[in-house]
């Protein structure tokens, strides 16, 4: 079966069509700037990338464009869009009511749109792209994937805040938690790899985004983000956790209402908010290298964030058998990986230096054969996690 997954935000979609059974990726790109000027980005496994500027004033047109691409008969993947067998949805939010994917009929529609409250920067997106899929492509099934779903197996200690319960009751204020295809497909990786159903693992993600997740036995028990991606590591462009009174307090000084306060915290702070610099990391070690203190700063609260989640949910497992980097820095970089350690050794671990410079494998170990706790890094791959769940659904 071939399988389109999408990818869907606000003025940009990105895709892939994959086939099923050698799970091989036949094309993928994006659309940029939906409701602008619009772009397509198509790239074809093998061939060049080809870049074509045209409008996109509704997410309709965008896709519309992304099947004539795939289907070209000179340029296409695929013969025809018949061979399409299904499309898989990236859908960030869903609340209490999904902890598993689902085909998207109306009533699941109107679910996933009760939980837009949730991610109001997101969610409507994703059913913008669900919709305009829905009416090109009325006879192929469609499914959706969510973010949060995994993270529906945490205990109510773990996901409770410290607020009136009320409301909890009333509008479901509570940790979510965010990565989760990405948290899921990394340990069934290193399950599948290590032989064993019932390791404690502790996923990092850390990208521009970034969060941690403890799984035992195949199962999130808790994760560092919350009720939204703002909550847990210090990010890209992030805080991460601070003290709740720091809004008032900035509020305060800088003359700002809430919506200002949430901008400085979502996407002016983080490790771009810290070295002043970049939220790239390859920029920041770059200046880290030059000389520039505030880079290496943020590059060295990054880590310790990182350590002491690890640190917590290590005694949230009540141990923890193997810990894995993902994503974008967690696969490259290795100062990041190097300072997380050292902050590790009283639970037995040793880095081997030489594996920890390495790059471009989809799983490798970087911890000697006597620590006691491995450490491994997984090629992430959130398209074919969504594949396998579309495929196993219809």
């Amino acid at each position: 079966m071939k399988v389109l997954v999408v990818n869907c935000g606000s003025s940009s979609l990105k895709y892939q069509v994959i086939d099923s059974e050698s799970e091989e990726v036949l094309a993928k790109g994006l659309c940029e700037r939906i409701g602008i000027d619009g772009r397509l980005v198509y790239q074809k496994t093998g061939a060049e990338k080809e870049t074509t500027e045209a409008a996109m004033p509704t997410h309709k047109q965008a896709i519309q464009m992304v099947l004539d691409a795939i289907a070209n008969p000179k340029t296409g993947c695929i013969g025809s869009l018949k061979e399409i067998g299904a499309v898989g949805h990236r859908v960030v939010h869903g609340g209490e009511k999904f902890a598993d994917s689902v085909v998207l009929t109306d009533e699941v529609l109107k679910a996933v749109e009760d939980c837009n409250d949730l991610a109001p920067l997101h969610n409507p997106a994703n059913l913008i792209g669900i919709r305009a899929c829905k009416e090109l492509m009325p006879d192929v099934p469609m499914v959706g994937v969510f973010d949060t779903a995994f993270h529906q197996t945490m205990p109510e200690r773990a996901y409770i805040y410290g607020l009136p319960y009320e409301y909890y009751e009333k509008y479901k204020v509570r940790r979510y938690g965010f990565h989760g295809t990405s948290h899921s497909f990394v340990s069934k990786q290193v399950a599948k790899t290590e032989g064993r159903q019932d390791l404690k693992t502790i996923v990092c993600h850390l990208g521009n985004g970034a969060s941690i997740c403890a799984v035992n036995a195949g199962k999130s028990v808790d994760t560092s983000m919350g009720l939204t991606p703002l909550e847990g590591l210090i990010m890209g462009t992030r805080s991460g956790d601070i003290d709740p009174s720091i809004m008032e307090f900035i509020a305060k000084k800088e003359n700002l209402d809430i919506a200002g306060v949430m901008n400085v915290l979502n996407k002016k702070s983080g490790v771009e908010g810290v070295s002043g610099v970049s939220s790239d990391f390859r920029d920041l070690e770059a200046a880290a290298e030059s000389g520039n203190e505030r880079a290496l700063l943020a590059i060295e609260a990054f880590s310790y964030r990182v350590a002491k989640y690890i640190g917590a949910y290590t005694a949230a497992m009540n141990g923890v058998d193997v810990i894995a980097f993902t994503a974008g820095i967690g696969e490259n970089t290795a100062i990041v990986r190097r300072q997380v350690l050292s902050y590790l050794g009283f639970l037995g671990i040793t880095m081997d230096e030489a594996a920890n410079a390495k790059r471009g494998e989809d799983y490798f170990t970087i911890s000697t054969p006597d620590s006691k706790v491995k450490v491994v890094v997984v090629a992430t791959n959130e398209e074919l996690a969504i594949c396998r769940e579309t495929v196993a659904l219809v």
